[in-house]
């Protein structure tokens, strides 16, 4: 099926929301939002693209904020099925993509087992495009040919970690990290008692894709003291490439250690 075909009533798209600008979704996403009986919508997906949706469309806000609004998968899981079964046709908007750390298999899963129409519509990845916002590319001819991209969620002596930091830096591939605001310190440590060379740049690109996107630079060594005045969402790149963070808008704040303080 084309990702353009009209949504069917009775049926769900998932679709990825880009990060921050409703300008960087895909034609088919916003095709998605224009038809939506019902959005069901993260406090990650781009506010503006609610501008497209039909005036009685109904938006609902399935957030999850670690110490605000918190809706569990399983009844976002819900919903979808309830809403479809009722002959709407159901959006559920996620910033980024929601097949990266966003759980968008869980409801895929989630219709089918309950035979409802699903189609994934997929996003503009945070994990590749907000580096580039910040003028950083996650691989660069002759310097690296590889990026790994790692969720920061639980820092890396959690038992629900299952990375191998060790084997990170060994890779020699550029190191994106999600979710890793609050855990970097800890990261970042890890990564230097695998031996990771402690003058590797790195840098954190905050609120990519929004008008107050900030970049901070360091190396490896400072950059979660350098960053810790950074709120989420923000994505840490590692590695050689992490040299080229630069301003690619006039509205971005682009800082260095000695800069913060």
């Amino acid at each position: 099926m084309s990702s353009l075909a009209p949504l069917l009533p009775g049926s769900v798209a998932l679709v990825g929301g880009g990060p921050g600008d409703p300008g960087l979704m895909t034609v088919a996403g916003r095709a998605a939002v224009e038809q939506a009986d019902v959005l069901l919508v993260d406090h990650l997906a781009p506010e503006g693209a609610l501008a497209w949706a039909r005036e009685e469309a109904l938006v609902v806000d399935v957030s999850k904020l670690p110490r605000g609004a918190f809706t569990p998968q399983a009844r976002i899981n819900e919903l979808l099925v309830e809403h479809a079964r009722a002959g709407r046709r159901v959006v559920r908007l996620k910033g980024g993509d929601g097949f990266v750390f966003g759980r968008g298999m869980e409801e895929l899963l989630a219709c089918t087992e309950a035979q409802v129409e699903v189609r994934v519509i997929p996003g503009v990845t945070s994990s590749v495009a907000v580096p580039a916002l910040g003028g950083i590319p996650v691989t660069h001819r002759g310097l690296v040919q590889g990026f790994s991209v790692i969720s920061g969620h639980v820092p890396p002596d959690h038992p629900d970690s299952t990375l191998d930091y060790a084997a990170l830096t060994r890779s020699g591939t550029t190191l994106v990290v999600l979710m890793g605001v609050a855990t970097l310190p800890a990261i970042t440590a890890a990564l230097l008692d695998a031996g990771l060379d402690p003058d590797t740049p790195a840098a954190v690109v905050a609120r990519g894709g929004h008008p107050d996107q900030q970049v901070v630079r360091a190396s490896v060594t400072e950059i979660a003291t350098a960053a810790a005045h950074v709120d989420p969402p923000a994505v840490t790149v590692i590695g050689a490439v992490a040299a080229f963070a630069t301003s690619t808008d006039t509205a971005t704040d682009t800082r260095t250690l000695e800069e913060v303080f």
